[in-house]
């Protein structure tokens, strides 16, 4: 849901509002690939940018809010962004810089209170009970993070302060850009019932069609609408999981330190290619992708699945787990390669594929081993010399040779 749908329900910004026993800190980067782009080239400040590969077929990742007051916003197609803004400049995404930002702001959390729970690069929750005899009331926090994030990491963030981890995430919508919203502890039903029923954790397209079907618009009405009525619609547990929000009552705490799940890149073409050679050469690539993450991130990687979505949209996975955990590329490549030639496809058409690392076990707690493809020192020492490479002087320094096209 938009943050405007969301602001017709309720408008104010209420930055000095009773925070008494609003613990829960939710906390957003404002255009956060976006900014962190303007901060590393100031002659963007001000202007239409877009994070996003170019082309028919490119998403848009993330975009000023200069862009975004013509319309664009993440995921819609790069096409249709540069249909509604075509001056904006079409900015390549560089995801190691943006994991780089994002450790030092999780860092600056995690200097504030220890109980601190990562949404993703640019998103948290803080419980900041234990840290207010000594940095003042919630708000105070607030402000404190907020000005931390801007000196040091250049880039502005949003903060929502509240009693529950749901209200605060929905008071981050009210404080963006750039800002901070309370949702008092007693004023949570005020501020949860006139907004639409989008609002509502697990309220998606379909659920709120099927509800609106029951004249069912805004958050009181799913509060105000019998549980045994609801459940007729949506089923028992979604019904008593909307009700129960809609008052408010949301029983989850901040949990820190929760493992990553997957660490994963995908690539859209140009156009649909059915050259088996053609799409090697992309999974090659988004291995070496893959593997740069994990070792950004501290992981081995014990499964790995490839994603193949069709001409037609229609998409198929598959994966296999490895005789020993890696975070090499080649042992990720050889794997993908395997599981892509293994499909059959015979010059199937296709728009999209992917590369996904699972089953995550961070260094600390696996030990490598040697014997996975007999091959293993060589190359780490290899692909960790380039991933020096590639701090210094950028991410296309050094690739593998089938990658480098030649020279027209």
């Amino acid at each position: 849901m938009s943050r405007s749908q969301l602001n017709r329900g309720n408008s104010a910004r209420n930055p000095q509002g009773d925070d008494a026993g609003c613990n829960i800190l939710h906390i957003d980067m404002d255009a956060f690939f976006a900014l962190v782009e303007v901060r590393e080239n100031p002659s963007l400040a001000g202007k239409q940018v877009i994070v996003g590969y170019d082309g028919n077929r490119g998403v848009v990742l993330s975009a000023t809010y200069e862009a975004r007051k013509l319309g664009v916003h993440s995921a819609m197609p790069m096409s249709r962004a540069l249909r509604l803004a075509p001056n904006a400049i079409v900015v390549e995404p560089d995801h190691e810089k943006y994991s780089e930002v994002s450790e030092n702001v999780m860092a600056i959390f995690e200097s504030i209170t220890p109980l601190v729970q990562p949404l993703s690069v640019d998103e948290a929750f803080l419980d900041i009970s234990g840290a207010q005899k000594l940095m003042g009331t919630p708000s105070q926090i607030g402000e404190v993070i907020r000005a931390r994030v801007s000196d040091e990491q250049g880039i502005t963030c949003s903060v929502g302060v509240a009693s529950t981890m749901f209200v605060a995430k929905l008071a981050t919508n009210f404080a963006k850009p750039d800002g901070l919203h309370v949702v008092p502890a007693d004023k949570v039903i005020e501020f949860l019932h006139p907004l639409p029923i989008g609002a509502l954790w697990g309220v998606g397209e379909k659920t709120a069609e099927q509800l609106s079907r029951l004249g069912l618009v805004n958050v009181a009405d799913i509060a105000n609408t019998p549980v045994k009525t609801l459940t007729r619609v949506i089923g028992q547990a979604a019904a008593e999981h909307l009700y129960e929000l809609s008052w408010g009552r949301d029983p989850r705490v901040v949990t820190p330190n929760q493992a990553e799940k997957s660490i994963g890149a995908e690539r859209t073409f140009e156009s649909d290619i059915d050259d088996p050679e053609e799409i090697l050469a992309q999974i090659l690539d988004l291995s070496n992708k893959v593997a740069k993450r994990l070792r950004a991130a501290n992981y081995f990687s014990r499964t790995i699945t490839i994603k193949v979505r069709f001409a037609d949209f229609t998409s198929v996975t598959r994966s296999k787990s490895l005789p020993a955990s890696t975070d090499l590329a080649t042992d990720i490549y050889a794997t993908a390669k395997s599981l892509f030639e293994a499909m059959h496809l015979q010059r199937a058409r296709i728009r999209l594929v992917g590369v996904r690392a699972t089953g995550l076990v961070p260094t600390s707690e696996s030990s490598v081993q040697l014997e996975f493809s007999d091959r293993d020192s060589g190359w780490r020492e290899a692909e960790e010399a380039i991933d020096q490479v590639s701090l210094k002087f950028g991410n296309s320094a050094v690739k593998p040779a089938r990658l480098i096209k030649p020279e027209s």
